[in-house]
């Protein structure tokens, strides 16, 4: 019997707990049991009479828990917790409560078992120490180059995998945001964590990388970065014989199907594609829509566009901040230039803002040639090109047609053609009606050119641990 708990933070719509009951309900007799969790948002515990009158009458278990803090991670990480062993079902959006939502989650579960299907608990165990006679694991010390658009949250996986697998570690941390790296490396200081552990360094960085990854010391090389600087580092390591983990660049494809709700997928792919100004990479970057709703789809976009505030991050109200310098600045220049040239029409955005800072518009084009550059190559910017389809295997490879494979997201109501997505699309990290990219309970990463090796999740601890399969023969 699968074993399936839905959990249902208060900050959504007050109709979706009644409406995960009923599609609980609708799923009675397919060899699984639900339970339903509300994690309580609310500092002072308010919804907690809602939920406990809803249990009395509830033909569905359903418990509460309360978790004061807000923000998303809070109630997931909360409900999570106390869902322990059981399948998950995190409700944050309209079609996550519906009962074909819950049906392609049985049918993943029943094809694919436990360990293959994402939402499954894995259970935690010492990272270091595994079955004594099987398979022991010993780590290596790390060599990281990082880069600049995520000052925090890159450095920080590489760091935290590496400290949990007992490795050692030198940042080479970016120029261009030095002061967070600092800052990181302070906190982990106050902490405990012994001198020599955690190692920070600046410079050029060519002549570090190529004193670090020369180094005996050095016996993994991770960077997260783009694909010719990648590469070359790739290289380096091979000539040492030294592995690597790479996430390194894409041109996430979107693809929103002839069945999906072209209001709902355009909100989202505008909030995830503005996200730190585009430079994200995984941010949805060619916006592929099937032409009964592209007229719709572009009609939403442009009004989400409309209300991004372009400012300073610290500002309140501010939605959308600045390029990390001047050459970002220029790439965009030219990417719109060039899609104009071939025939693009700018409905909005299109220059960088007459303000102080590196500020450009956030920019919809429609009308862009298959060949123009912005289709072509990573803009890593807030340049959102929208492109119709007729035909969904034309869309699939429009997707697949580049040497990238980090990111991809699709819309649709069908849970075939979600399958059909599934199995479809060249990239390593794959979302279905939503636009979340990369969390830390799971493994993500690229393929092709897009890099190889996992951040995240279990997996993201073995490039920091080598398998040493052990054979004793005891003696009579």
């Amino acid at each position: 019997m699968i074993e399936i708990t839905i959990i249902i933070p208060t900050y959504n719509r007050p109709d979706y707990l009644a409406r995960a009951l009923a599609s609980c309900i609708a799923q009675e007799g397919v060899g699984a049991t639900f339970e339903i969790l509300v994690v309580d948002n609310n500092p002072d515990g308010s919804a907690k009479p809602q939920v406990e009158t809803m249990a009395q009458r509830s033909a569905v278990p359903v418990r509460y828990v309360h978790e004061p803090r807000a923000g998303i991670s809070h109630a997931r990480n909360t409900g999570v917790a106390a869902a322990a062993g059981r399948y998950i079902a995190f409700v944050d959006d309209d079609q996550e409560v519906d009962p074909g939502c819950l049906a392609a989650l049985l049918a993943a579960i029943r094809r694919f078992g436990a360990d293959a299907v994402f939402g499954a608990i894995y259970p935690m165990f010492p990272v270091a120490s595994v079955h004594p006679y099987a398979r022991e694991k010993f780590t290596r010390d790390v060599g990281r180059p990082t880069g600049t658009p995520i000052p925090a949250g890159s450095p920080m996986r590489k760091i935290t995998a590496a400290l949990s697998a007992g490795c050692s570690i030198v940042i080479k941390a970016s120029e261009e945001t030095p002061g967070t790296a600092c800052e990181i490396v302070r906190c982990f200081d106050e902490a405990g964590v012994p001198a020599g552990v955690l190692n920070l360094v600046f410079g050029e960085p060519a002549e570090v990388s190529a004193h670090l990854i020369a180094s005996p010391a050095i016996r993994l090389v991770a960077f997260t970065g783009s694909i010719p600087v990648g590469k070359l580092l790739a290289a380096a390591a091979g000539s040492q014989m030294k592995p690597c983990l790479m996430e390194l660049g894409g041109h996430a494809p979107v693809i929103v199907c002839a069945d999906a709700d072209p209001v709902a997928a355009a909100r989202k792919t505008a909030f995830a594609k503005f996200i730190n100004a585009g430079q994200v990479c995984t941010s949805p970057s060619r916006l592929l829509v099937h032409e009964s709703l592209y007229d719709a789809f572009v009609a939403e976009f442009l009004r989400a566009v409309d209300a991004v505030v372009v400012g300073d991050g610290l500002d309140d109200g501010v939605t959308m901040g600045p390029m990390a310098n001047p050459r970002r600045v220029k790439a965009m220049e030219e990417l719109v230039t060039d899609a104009v040239s071939r025939g693009a029409k700018v409905l909005r955005g299109g220059e960088r803002l007459d303000r102080a800072g590196f500020f450009f518009a956030p920019t919809v084009l429609t009308g862009v040639a298959p060949d123009s550059r912005v289709m072509q190559e990573e803009p890593f910017g807030p340049l959102a090109p929208i492109v119709p389809f007729a035909d969904l295997d034309d869309a699939l490879r429009v997707a697949n047609s580049l040497p990238y494979g980090l990111a991809a997201y699709g819309f649709t109501r069908s849970s075939a053609t979600a399958e059909r997505l599934v199995r479809s699309f060249e990239a390593g990290i794959l979302s279905i009606n939503h636009c979340g990219g990369s969390v830390h309970e799971a493994p993500s990463g690229g393929v092709k050119s897009s890099g190889y090796g996992r951040e995240g999740g279990p997996e993201g601890v073995d490039g920091y641990l080598v398998t040493k399969r052990v054979s004793h023969l005891l003696a009579d």
